[in-house]
């Protein structure tokens, strides 16, 4: 029984133990946020933005900026030929389904993976341009280092889920902030709303392309592990600004927080930024990335995607009430004194009932594999062509009319048809070789020729035939008339 000493002690003890995992949990799910200015590079909001995080497929952003510099330097060109290998092929979604041996333009990749985040496009390009995946996440280190990256470390090119793999939000603003400087004639790369592979229309994942007056590029990225992640820029009177959020529960709301966060910067005077840079950022006290899985991928919902999911039905948001109220508690953050800037820091249930204005028409740019357009359809064409023709081919050689060709060529090709209607030489092949038996009473054909098979089978079942009977007894009369008329020759002699 405790007792009244006991009681304080114990109590300060669970209120100790209870700060401690308040403080692990607040630190493990602080979701990284950043506002910046991409031509001077001056931090307008930030959000544990030095914190590492599993960036998901906004690793293609750190591919894209590799191979272009290959490109830059002559060591790659954007009509180089692409080789989609099996271990390229064997990536899980989302992918294009490329079949191994399949080629295309380092172009039509690069437009690929900005569009529909395809992993076995992203891997082929680490395999084709650096030799193999680790020489290509080498690569991806070296740049990371040149270009200032600090909190990133790069095992793959797709960023599909590798505990050693992880960068941070400050490292992301970097990179957005030196692809568009450094790469101006590809800035288009980043913007299109749309890819048109064959018949089928692909739209961009970023949500805010075409919803958001201003936005511009560049790429988003969803793993269970990271949750959803965008870097996006906007550009507005003159002004590119650079928003960058990660570990959102969902698309939607990954979306509507960059959204604010972009109402915030455009909104702020260059005056009042203060003097931090990107560069001044301090280091942050985490050593790896939190897991979010917990908190994204609930088992008792469905497999949250990479795309907008403005339109939930009233049912669904209500079967995930409770998981926005605990992520509620995961992810509060207080709001600075802005509307804009805290409904972007506000958790998921005050989120709810808003969305973004529909997209606008899009406008989808011609992809292909093979060299050109042309090349793709024929290969295309190939692809499909066993189905149908290979019927056709198949039925023709039954037809009677090839027999008919050989047969008056005087072939000696078993012609069965032919054969039945030549009544006249089947007599005289069979009395001609009728003394031998029956197994050989045949015409003199192929092994397995069936029209013979009647005549062979009448002579073993004894069945009359009129034609292959009567010249028989012929044969045989004749040597007995020779015998008689010698006999009647000796008598008159004798």
């Amino acid at each position: 029984m405790l007792t009244r000493a006991l009681l304080p002690r114990l109590a300060g003890r669970l209120l100790g133990f209870g700060a401690v995992l308040a403080a692990g949990t607040a630190g493990a799910v602080t979701a990284p946020m950043l506002v910046v200015d991409v031509d001077s590079g001056k931090v307008i909001y930030s959000q544990g933005a030095t914190d590492p995080w599993y960036p998901a497929s906004i690793t293609k952003l750190m591919t894209t900026y590799v191979a272009l510099d290959m490109v830059r330097q002559g060591r790659a060109s954007m009509d180089q030929l692409l080789t989609i290998s099996e271990a390229a092929a064997a990536e899980p979604p989302s992918k294009m389904g490329f079949k191994p041996g399949t080629q295309l333009t380092l172009d039509n990749a690069l437009k690929i993976i900005m569009v529909k985040s395809a992993n076995d496009v992203a891997w082929a390009i680490g395999e084709n341009l650096g030799g193999s995946i680790d020489g290509f996440a080498g690569l991806m280190n070296d740049t990371a280092q040149r270009l200032g990256m600090r909190d990133s470390r790069w095992t793959n090119p797709n960023g599909l889920p590798d505990p050693r793999q992880w960068t941070s939000a400050r490292d992301m603003a970097i990179l957005g902030r030196a692809l568009l400087r450094d790469f101006p004639e590809n800035r288009d790369l980043f913007s299109i709303s749309a890819i048109q592979f064959g018949r089928a229309v692909m739209p961009n994942h970023n949500g805010l392309l075409g919803r958001y007056a201003g936005v511009d590029g560049m790429k988003t990225g969803f793993i269970c592990s990271g949750g959803f992640n965008v870097v996006a820029s906007a550009n507005r009177n003159g002004r590119r600004i650079i928003t960058v959020v990660m570990g959102q529960p969902s698309a939607r709301e990954r979306d509507l927080k960059a959204a604010d966060l972009f109402d915030y910067g455009f909104g702020q005077s260059t005056f009042g930024w203060g003097g931090q840079t990107l560069n001044d950022m301090p280091a942050s006290a985490n050593a790896t990335p939190p897991d979010m899985r917990p908190y994204i991928c609930d088992k008792r919902r469905p497999m949250p995607t990479d795309s907008d999911s403005s339109a939930l039905t009233a049912s669904a948001a209500a079967a995930g009430a409770n998981a926005d109220n605990a992520n509620a508690q995961l992810m509060a953050a207080g709001a600075p004194p802005s509307s804009a800037l805290a409904f972007a820091t506000m958790n998921s249930a005050a989120l709810r009932n808003r969305a973004l204005p529909p997209r606008a028409p899009l406008q989808p740019v011609l992809v292909w594999t093979g060299r050109d357009p042309a090349e793709s359809a024929i290969a295309a064409a190939d692809e499909a062509a066993p189905v149908k023709p290979a019927r056709v081919r198949v039925a023709k050689p039954q037809k009677p009319a090839p027999s008919r060709a050989i047969a008056a060529t005087g072939a000696t090709v078993p012609q069965p048809k032919l054969l039945a209607r030549q009544k006249p030489a089947a007599p005289a092949s069979a009395s001609a070789f009728a003394s031998t038996g029956p197994a050989t009473a045949v015409i003199a054909e192929s092994k397995g020729h069936k029209a013979a098979k009647p005549a062979a089978k009448a002579a073993r079942d004894g069945t009359k035939d009129v034609k292959t009977a009567k010249p028989a007894p012929k044969a045989e009369a004749k040597p007995a008339q020779k015998t008689a008329a010698k006999a009647t020759a000796r008598k008159k002699d004798d």
